[in-house]
């Protein structure tokens, strides 16, 4: 059976006798998505935090509470460039009858006044710049005469105000956006651009974030070529490891390559002693009735691997179990199917939301909306079919749906040109075009928004 365990370091399968032959459980239970989801999530848990140079956390979970040692802003300021003013000395200030204060002094951002604004009297002052002594408010340079008195070349020791304004007007008190000792970021937050921002106003350079986990690739056939090698007949390039590694990467893991295990005990053993040190492996194919014994073989002698029939359509056959990695520890292991469409949906399905679970994010489902479909989306087998569509949004607002072309599981480019997986329900015998059903995202195009 597949353990239950979690999957961060230090787990270890349990088996009472390790030197007994690993049990070969090669049965075909089919189960729904959903079912095959929770089984292979149960197998996961968040991993350990990290501390990482503040840019590079974008994108992960804070592991930590951020407290503020220090209030931002930490000293009042000038929300405008302008004039620190007493507001009584301007309060019948008007365009026809300006006020004239005496300048005594500048202050620029960076700088601290050395000068006191007493009535009668003004300081010329930058947005963000600290607000000098006895100011109760900043006139804008728009509401002076500042501009007539340069073209004229008028003495800038004086200074017209045109406008009145009130106590308090265009002043940035210390504290005001965050109060020393407070919880600026909390323990489990998504870091966003603004959340990086913060987190630097702080004088953060590093945060403590959950880390990215690490996933090894393993591709399995005697068939495929690594890309840049001459083409022979019979053979095929291996686009599975540079599928996978991408959607790894994009949603946040460490993709670690080892490149192909060929249909020998030998060569699949030494690719998989390349990826215990890993959070996940991934392999693709061998995982279908029909394929060579030797890799599910050699994955059941490594540890406790199932295979299943998942409802689904493309990605009907699946495997998931842990392999024994160093000191006994379990390192999951899932199997996707060979054919890269299959490859890619049952990713989605299942690695993408084991990924965002050990990244500690809290929500792991994919993006649905409900489409129109243009096309008709056939179920002739009771399967749930994930089919492959470009997304559009209509003037009105509503979300279309057409399918990218041949829906057969080997036609990668039905990937490359779509959007979304449109989904038709197991007890559905087809989505008629001009029925309405959910769509997985898998891209958010501009037009969108």
């Amino acid at each position: 059976m597949i353990p239950d365990e979690s999957a961060r370091g230090g787990q270890t399968l349990t088996h009472q006798h390790e030197d007994r032959p690993r049990h070969r459980h090669y049965g075909a239970e089919m189960l729904s998505v959903e079912d095959a989801r929770a089984r292979i999530l149960a197998c996961f848990a968040v991993l350990e935090s990290e501390s990482r140079p503040l840019l590079e956390c974008l994108g992960q979970v804070l592991g930590q509470d951020v407290v503020a040692g220090f209030d931002i802003p930490p000293f009042a300021n000038s929300a405008m460039d302008g004039y620190a003013v007493v507001a009584r000395d301007v309060a019948r200030a008007g365009p026809q009858s300006p006020i004239e204060l005496r300048v005594i002094g500048k202050v620029a951002a960076g700088e601290v006044p050395d000068v006191r604004v007493e009535p009668g009297c003004a300081v010329r002052i930058m947005t963000g710049a600290p607000i000098p002594p006895g100011t109760e408010a900043v006139v804008p340079f728009e509401d002076t005469d500042e501009d007539e008195r340069r073209r004229t070349r008028a003495g800038q020791d004086r200074i017209g105000v045109r406008h009145p304004t009130a106590q308090g007007r265009n002043l940035r008190p210390a504290g005001t956006d965050v109060r020393k000792g407070s919880v600026v970021l909390r323990r489990g937050v998504l870091l966003r651009p603004g959340e990086i921002g913060l987190a630097a106003s702080l004088g953060r350079k590093s945060l403590d974030v959950i880390r990215r986990p690490t996933v090894g690739i393993v591709a399995t056939g005697d068939e495929i070529l690594e890309p840049g090698e001459p083409i022979a007949p019979g053979k095929i390039y291996n686009s599975n490891s540079f599928t996978v590694a991408a959607l790894v990467k994009r949603y946040g893991g460490i993709p670690k390559v080892v490149g192909i295990a060929r249909d020998t005990i030998e060569s699949l053993n030494a690719a998989l002693d390349g990826v215990l040190d890993c959070d996940l492996v991934i392999t693709s194919a061998g995982v279908s009735k029909g394929d060579y014994d030797v890799v599910k073989d050699v994955l059941a002698e490594r540890g406790q691997i199932a295979l299943w029939s998942v409802r689904m359509r493309p990605a009907k056959p699946l495997a998931f179990g842990a392999l024994r990695g160093p000191d006994k520890r379990a390192v999951p292991l899932l199997g996707l199917p060979g054919n890269p469409v299959s490859a890619v949906v049952a990713f989605e399905q299942f690695a993408r939301p084991a990924i965002h679970l050990m990244m500690g994010k809290s929500n792991i489902e994919k993006p649905t909306i409900i489409a129109v479909m243009d096309d008709a989306i056939v179920n002739h087998d009771g399967r749930r079919v994930y089919a492959r569509v470009t997304v559009s949004r209509a003037p009105d607002g509503a979300y279309h749906a057409r399918l990218t072309g041949d829906q057969g599981s080997n036609i990668l480019s039905s990937v490359a040109s779509a959007n979304g997986l449109a989904i038709c329900p197991e007890d559905r015998g087809q989505v008629s075009a001009g029925e309405s059903t959910q769509v997985q995202m898998l891209d958010w195009p501009e037009e969108f928004f």
